[in-house]
């Protein structure tokens, strides 16, 4: 599976962006897909994650009623909406992909993704 994220950049406090990523390769329809930032010298932190067979999401505490996840299924594409950034969401924006979701909910452990794309910087300014 490889992952291709885009949609970082610099936006104004109060702002909105739309991080995409794009999956190729073996891709079974039955993963999971998550969204992780990760600041310098930091672990990766979980943002947000679908469940692409059952549309089921799950979202930090941080991001919820800000960000939104979705799926596009003829695109092979899931995006993060973001609305309302503050300064410290400034971070690298991950996308990965857990081939083996729990059936019933989304996953916010990092080692269950075994698959990661390359990091989209955003960053919000004050």
């Amino acid at each position: 599976v490889q992952l291709q994220a885009s949609g970082g950049g610099l936006v104004q406090a109060g702002g909105s962006l739309r991080l995409a990523c794009a999956a190729s390769g073996r891709t079974v329809g039955t993963h999971a897909t998550g969204w992780f930032r990760q600041a310098p010298g930091k672990e990766p932190e979980f943002v947000a994650g679908i469940n692409w067979r059952t549309g089921n999401t799950h979202y930090s505490d941080s991001a919820k009623g800000r960000f939104t996840i979705s799926r596009d299924g003829a695109k092979n594409t899931v995006y993060l909406e973001m609305n309302s950034l503050k300064p410290e969401d400034t971070d690298v924006y991950y996308c990965a992909v857990d081939p083996a979701p729990h059936p019933q909910y989304v996953s916010s452990l990092r080692q269950r993704y075994r698959y990661w794309g390359q990091g989209t910087q955003v960053t919000v300014s004050s």
